[in-house]
């Protein structure tokens, strides 16, 4: 970890390399236990409104598929009461499950401390063992260990399983808008269920691929599959809006497939996996951050200033202002934030972006109470309430920057993460100084950045100020 003095100064350098122009620019929180974010609204599939009654085709799919189900809970050692649950199901013969990693999250960062069990729809009970996880997808892959002694079947190394294991859905054979999904798990830990829904296409300006489902997805359904009329998996269930109904989301199939194919055959984990979800994220961060300064800002719209706002690909803006007749302060504001966050454990969401900025006019106060309302709204920011268990306290760096005639103040804030090593977030937050009376301040926060992509992104960011030429 670069040590909090060194990469200060490297920050503030960077900061004010920009006056001279010499600095160029080069991921539902979801949890098995109910839990939510309040920026994104998406939480663990939780309480929704009662479904309607099951047809007969989701009578005969959970009647073909109920042998391949399991319940997934993790159980704190020596006690060995219930920490959270979820679902699962079958893939092989040889007892490999998928589910999601949010389900598992607790044995894979903390394997001294808790341990996976499995239940069945018959009341069959085992051992799990985590092979493999892919944080950015929230998927897990794990093994049954067989019930009450050893199988007959191929010396013990197997599960017995009524039935065939699932299997995927080719993903080259696309859905169809309003093509009905049957989901599939043990909402509320009250036993098995199917719950009928419909397809209705990806999430529009998600980072990564999400199916939209629409169905009533509910806590503990978390890591079950999803399957279509011929009973093979589209999707695994993984989180639903608590601000809203019948709107639920899926893992698409493919990327729990690749994740099958890649740890099949690996060792159990059991020690805490920070390695390896560093390396998971330090690749998602790089993704998302090569394609975020890769695209133009677009214009906020505003008569003197240009103010940086990204375009809409993966994230989502929303607007507001004072009121027309508004006698004193006006403002307008602009907020900007991906939906995708990547969960690493019930304390800790990271892995995505937010841009925002408000513009004020004072021409109807005096400048001095502008001057302090002004300065007032730039010493409120905040970096929210973080765990000193996973961050460093912000270190910040301030400098005024001259953006082609254009004075800014500017600060520059780090925390690192204490536990994946080499992850920053940053905030990046601006003021214009050039008038008395109207000014504009903005702000750009990244969640788990290396440090050479956060200096990377506060040089786009900067860069993208200045005024407007006089028409």
């Amino acid at each position: 970890m670069t040590r909090p003095r060194a990469w200060r100064q490297r920050a503030l350098g960077l900061l004010i390399a920009l006056v001279s122009g010499t600095v160029v620019a080069q991921s539902a929180a979801p949890a098995s236990t109910p839990s939510s974010d309040p920026a994104s609204g998406i939480v663990a599939p939780s309480v929704a409104a009662a479904p309607l009654p099951v047809s007969p085709s989701a009578q005969r799919l959970y009647e073909r598929a109920r042998g391949q189900l399991l319940q997934v809970r993790t159980l704190l050692k020596g006690q060995d009461s219930q920490a959270s649950v979820g679902s699962g199901f079958f893939v092989s013969d040889d007892g490999l499950i998928v589910t999601n990693y949010h389900v598992v999250s607790q044995v894979a960062l903390q394997p001294e401390r808790y341990r996976l069990t499995y239940t069945r729809v018959d009341g069959r009970e085992g051992t799990l063992q985590l092979l493999g996880f892919d944080a950015i997808h929230d998927l897990a892959l794990v093994k049954a260990l067989p019930p009450n002694g050893p199988s007959r079947k191929n010396g013990g190394a197997v599960v017995d399983a009524p039935g065939s294991p699932l299997a995927f859905r080719a993903a080259g054979d696309a859905l169809a808008q309003g093509e009905r999904i049957y989901s599939l798990g043990n909402p509320l830990d009250v036993g098995f269920a199917v719950l009928e829904g419909n397809y209705n296409g990806l999430v529009e300006r998600s980072f990564y691929p999400s199916i939209f489902f629409g169905g009533a997805l509910n806590s503990g359904m978390s890591g079950g599959p999803a399957l279509d009329e011929a009973g093979r998996v589209v999707g695994v269930n993984v989180a639903t809006r608590r601000d809203g109904q019948q709107v639920s989301f899926l893992v698409p199939a493919p990327f729990a497939q690749a994740l099958v194919e890649r740890a099949r055959g690996a060792a159990p984990i059991t020690a805490p996996v920070y390695p390896q979800l560093t390396a998971q994220l330090l690749a998602h961060q790089e993704a998302v951050v090569q394609r975020f300064v890769q695209q133009p800002w677009r214009s906020a719209g505003h008569p003197h200033y240009l103010i940086p706002v990204p375009q809409e690909d993966f994230l989502r803006c929303w607007g507001r202002s004072t009121p027309a007749d508004t006698k004193g302060l006006e403002f307008e504001r602009s907020d900007c934030e991906m939906d995708t966050q990547i969960f690493v454990s019930g304390s800790l969401l990271t892995g995505s972006l937010g841009v925002r900025h408000e513009a004020y006019d004072g021409r109807k106060i005096g400048w001095l109470r502008f001057a302090e309302r002004y300065s007032a709204s730039f010493r409120n920011e905040s970096f929210g309430r973080r765990n000193p268990k996973e961050y460093t306290a912000p270190q910040c760096s301030e400098s005024f920057v001259d953006r082609d005639g254009l004075p800014l103040r500017a600060v520059l804030c780090l925390s690192a993460y204490k536990r994946l090593t080499g992850l920053y977030d940053l905030s990046v937050l601006v003021a214009t100084l050039d008038q008395a009376r109207a000014g504009a301040q903005g702000r750009l926060d990244a969640r788990g950045v290396s440090f050479d992509n956060a200096m990377k992104l506060a040089s786009h960011y900067l860069q993208g100020y200045g005024v407007k030429a006089v028409q």
